[in-house]
């Protein structure tokens, strides 16, 4: 009797170990393996404005709990050109790459404009529920030296998020690295909008001109919205197309406005004129002279302000 209930609790033993270690095992198969991954930015090439796309030299590191490889990965905005390998073990990978990037361009606030360009790199095959992403901010950062002709790099950010796909009802795991840049705002200031300040300064003046020279002053605006016109349009072309105002357009928009009503003064005068009301003349004239010169630049600080 002894013997049989040692043999029963023998089983059960057996029988509860089995079952133990299979829950173990399904425990481990069900949690997704970490992939811990750093960039480091060695270079970055020319940023056309017109498609988002650059070029990016950097270096990336990988470590996994097991066998890993680039050829797991892929970058969602773009394609590698070159990969060199340079530590190649099992559990951990360092390459150089070099690779043609796009990033989505908001053109809002051109020409004082700030721009993300990032890096995103996904599993080909794996969900979420096989691969997270990780980011080691110890192997992370952008190289000092380097230098963005007419931006400033305002530094960098790294994240992992998911990317969920509706169509095939799949999340998969994304690394994202980004780098903030900037454009240098004095050379923007004085490439876009210093020769529409001249033209400004040009039509300002016009209101000093006494009124029985009213002709000249009608001649000299129009010349001036002539060229307001065409400079928008040269400003324009630097920019792809865009379904919003940039803070360009408002610019000019409200050159615009400026010029016309400078216009508008100078038609009045000269009708004033042919009315033979020299009173009137002589009234609108002193009340213009002076003060155009402080609501126009109160205008335009205005603009700085509330749009910028």
């Amino acid at each position: 009797m002894i013997k049989s209930l040692s043999f029963l609790f023998l089983i059960f033993i057996t029988l509860s170990s089995s079952v133990f270690a299979q829950e173990v095992n399904d425990n481990i198969k069900s949690s997704p393996e970490e992939v811990t991954i750093g960039v480091y930015v060695l270079n970055l090439g020319k940023f056309d404005i017109a498609t988002g796309s650059f070029t990016i030299d950097f270096y990336l590191s990988m470590k996994c709990q097991t066998e890993c490889s680039i050829a797991d990965l892929e970058f969602n905005n773009g394609r590698s050109t070159t990969i060199d390998t340079l530590i190649d073990e099992p559990n951990e990978k360092f390459y150089r790459i070099q690779a043609n990037l796009n990033s989505p361009v908001a053109l809002y606030k051109f020409p004082f404009d700030n721009q993300q360009l990032s890096i995103i790199l996904e599993d080909k095959t794996r969900t979420i529920e096989e691969v997270i992403y990780v980011p080691s901010h110890d192997e992370t950062g952008i190289e000092p030296s380097i230098v963005f002709a007419g931006w400033n790099i305002d530094g960098w950010l790294v994240q992992a998020n998911e990317h969920y796909y509706s169509v095939y009802d799949e999340t998969y795991s994304q690394y994202i690295y980004t780098i903030s840049i900037s454009r240098i705002a004095l050379n923007s200031f004085l490439k876009t909008f210093l020769p529409v300040f001249f033209i400004l300064i040009v039509v300002l003046c016009t209101f000093l001109i006494d009124p029985d020279k009213v002709a000249q002053r009608i001649t000299m605006v129009s010349s001036s919205l002539v060229a307001a016109v065409m400079f928008h349009v040269s400003i324009n072309n630097q920019i792809p197309p865009v379904g919003y105002l940039t803070f360009a357009d408002k610019f000019m928009i409200l050159t615009y406005f400026i010029l016309l009503l400078s216009f508008i003064i100078a038609i009045a005068l000269l009708e004033l004129q042919e009315q033979k009301k020299s009173l009137l003349v002589e009234k609108l004239h002193k009340i213009t002279e002076y003060l155009m010169f402080l609501i126009v630049p109160l205008l335009y600080i205005l603009l700085f302000y509330l749009l910028l």
